[in-house]
Order: C-alpha cells, then structure tokens, then sequence
C-alpha cells in the first residue's frame, strides 16, 4: 500500500513527536507498504522518510520547484516528482496514495490534511485518513470539528472520515484493517 504522510517540516519539534515520525516510518516498511511525502529532508519529513529507508521501503517524494532550488530535496528517495505548485504537489501526492496519515504539522500540514479530508467528503478521494494525535496535537482540532458537527456546519456522521490515532502502530491497524463505508451527502 502506498501510504501519504502529511507532517512538519519544522527541525525543532519536541522529540515525541520525531519519535513518532520515525516509527511510523519504520511501521510502513516493517509491513511492506511504501511511503509518499513532501519530498524534503528536514523536519518530520525526513524523519519519516528515513526510517523507511532504513527499514528498506520505498519512498516517493513530490517536491514544489521552488521548495527544491532551496537544495531541501530527500536525496535518498526512490523516486521525486518536481512541481511547479503546490496545489500540484497535493494532487500528484493524492494521485499516488492508498491511504493517509497527518502527523503534527503546521500550517502546510493542516492545509494538506483538510484537503484529504474534503476530498473524501465529496467522493473524490478513497481509503483511510489517519491523524496521529501525539501528545494530543490534534485534540483542539478535533474539538472545533465537534462545533462544526453541533452547529450542523457539517454532517456528524462525518466524523468517519477520518481515524484518530494515539499511537503510530494503532494507525497502521486501522489502516491495514480498512473498509470503506458510504457516507451520506455533504448537503443537509
């Protein structure tokens, strides 16, 4: 399976959540799946990416052209797509996925994150979408998607579009064990 992972490309996280990264990365490969990300080699990124190398999986990275001028590129990835957006970037890492895993992130991450998830809202984007709530990143989130739920800003039965995780084998369970299911229209 060809698993996206979404996360920081920030170097100076707390190291729970590297830690994370790095063994959800080595999850990936452990159990035969291959990894798409944003292609760079700081941060969470290349965290994850290189203990998928090191566990011996695949690694596709989609890189926007002027994140790549910045010499920023995962060099020891199987395969980089170069774009010139990044809305291409998201497509072409969409395009190439099975399933998706937001780790702790910033304002890119999030973004990516809600995309997938609108995507799957409207059946354009299959497969499972997993956020990995490290030391509870994603909990303020998932209170404000409450409100959005009670307010009847959205469906509360979208609530299944996505899989919280506390934990990054717990993600890869619920990803390997994934069915998909009909949800019902996005218009109340």
């Amino acid at each position: 399976m060809r698993i996206c992972v979404y996360c920081s490309s920030s170097a100076v996280v707390d190291e729970a959540y590297v830690a994370a990264a790095r063994e959800l990365g080595a999850l990936i490969a452990a159990r035969g799946h291959s990894l798409v990300f944003g292609g760079c080699h700081v941060g969470l990124m290349g965290d994850v990416a290189q203990a998928v190398k090191e566990g011996g999986g695949q690694v596709l990275g989609v890189v926007p052209r002027r994140i790549a001028d910045r010499g920023l590129v995962y060099a020891d990835a199987d395969e980089i797509l170069i774009t010139e957006t990044m809305a291409e970037r998201k497509a072409l890492m969409e395009e190439h996925s099975d399933a998706y895993v937001a780790l702790p992130g910033g304002f890119g991450t999030l973004e990516e994150t809600l995309q997938a998830l609108t995507l799957k809202q409207l059946g354009y984007l299959q497969g499972p979408i997993v956020l990995l709530n490290t030391r509870e990143f994603y909990s303020d989130l998932l209170a404000h998607f409450g409100r959005l739920y009670s307010e009847r800003f959205a469906r509360p039965e979208y609530a299944r579009l996505y899989y919280v995780a506390a934990t990054p084998h717990e993600a890869m369970e619920y990803i390997e064990g994934y069915r998909d299911e009909a949800l019902p229209e996005k218009w109340i």
